[in-house]
């Protein structure tokens, strides 16, 4: 389903002879909506997984950002205040691709970076920059990434 709703969008940008982002994504939602209203049956799943990608990349773009601009601003510092140390957050998520997924994007993060699974794949342990609240930290892990990545995969 999405390889046809990408070729009906570049069917839209040859058929207005722009080829330009805008003109794609306009295409590429044209072609979600026409899919949309002719597919039925067994494909159905399609239309709640882009959304749900779409929301998720969208969560992670402004984490990165929001996480970049809180690095920025401590090493600005003057007393940059860093209390680093490693977290153990638990993670619930149904396969290896998954857990893949959260730990690449958690080193993607400026001021994380996933060191370990667990061998029962029921923990990550990341390094933080600050962790002088590992239960905040944690918490937040757990309600941000690790709950979207688990809605990801469902």
């Amino acid at each position: 389903m999405f390889l046809l709703n990408v070729l009906l969008a570049l069917a839209w940008s040859a058929l207005s002879a722009q080829f330009d982002p805008p003109n794609l994504i306009f295409g590429f939602l044209l072609g979600y909506l026409v899919l949309w209203l002719t597919v039925r049956g067994e494909n159905r799943s399609y239309f709640t997984r882009v959304p749900r990608v779409l929301s998720f990349m969208a969560f992670f773009l402004k984490e990165l950002v929001k996480a970049n601009l809180n690095l920025a601003i401590t090493v600005l510092r003057r007393d940059m205040n860093l209390k680093p140390g490693v977290v153990a957050v638990p993670i619930d998520l149904p396969n290896d691709a998954a857990i893949t997924l959260l730990v690449n994007l958690v080193t993607l993060t400026p001021g994380t970076l996933a060191l370990d699974v667990s061998s029962d794949r029921m923990m990550v342990y990341i390094h933080t920059l600050n962790a002088s609240d590992p239960q905040e930290f944690r918490r937040y892990m757990q309600e941000g990434f690790v709950r979207r990545v688990k809605e990801l995969f469902q």
